[in-house]
């Protein structure tokens, strides 16, 4: 959660303009509130992932973006980063490295689907149309890069550090076996040991 939580933090270039130190939309948010609620016992799950999203978001609007703590929107981005968590409880019922990454990768869509419709409602640039709709979902706005290109982007990033978080789950449970292995022999050896004498007077 810290590793994720610095990696949002920003830097300032030589004009003076603000950096990420990971490019635009390819983030570890989505894969991290998936694989950590996928993980994570009870209540931990649920709370740790989204917490870390809102306390990053509050430190990044007053300190980095110098913007108003909740800016609007704020609580409707943070209801649809929760997909990712309640589709990873639903999930975590039967665990298998094939529900995560299916759950990653649907998770992003629907949250591609869900943020720009809400963009499409909210914003009063798009028409209230159908084709304002698919005009959210594809283009967007002039003078801002397409959002397919953002929902892309995120689902390669969503991709990516799934399968880091997997993999490291994966290596983790390997090294928790072969400890479990070694106990018993070490217990054996214990037992086998001559036990001392006592002193006699």
């Amino acid at each position: 959660m810290f590793v994720f939580a610095a990696s949002r933090w920003h830097t300032v270039d030589h004009e003076g303009n603000l950096e990420p130190l990971l490019p635009y939309n390819f983030s570890a948010a989505h894969a991290l509130l998936f694989c950590a609620a996928f993980w994570l016992p009870s209540w931990l799950g649920w709370v740790l992932p989204m917490l870390t999203i809102i306390v990053t978001d509050l430190l990044l609007n007053s300190f980095v973006y110098n913007v108003a703590l909740f800016p609007s929107g704020s609580i409707s981005i943070w209801m649809s980063l929760a997909i990712f968590v309640v589709l990873a409880k639903w999930l975590a019922k039967r665990r298998s490295y094939g529900r995560v990454f299916l759950g990653t990768l649907l998770g992003a869509l629907l949250f591609y689907l869900v943020s720009n419709t809400i963009s499409w409602i909210g914003n009063p640039a798009y028409v209230k149309s159908v084709a304002g709709w698919i005009q959210a979902l594809t283009v967007g706005l002039p003078g801002f890069p397409p959002t397919w290109v953002f929902g892309l982007k995120s689902l390669l990033g969503t991709g990516l550090f799934t399968g880091l978080f997997a993999g490291s789950m994966k290596v983790s449970e390997a090294m928790d076996a072969s400890e479990q292995e070694l106990e018993p022999e070490e217990d054996e050896e214990e037992s086998q040991s001559p036990e001392p004498t006592p002193e006699t007077v």
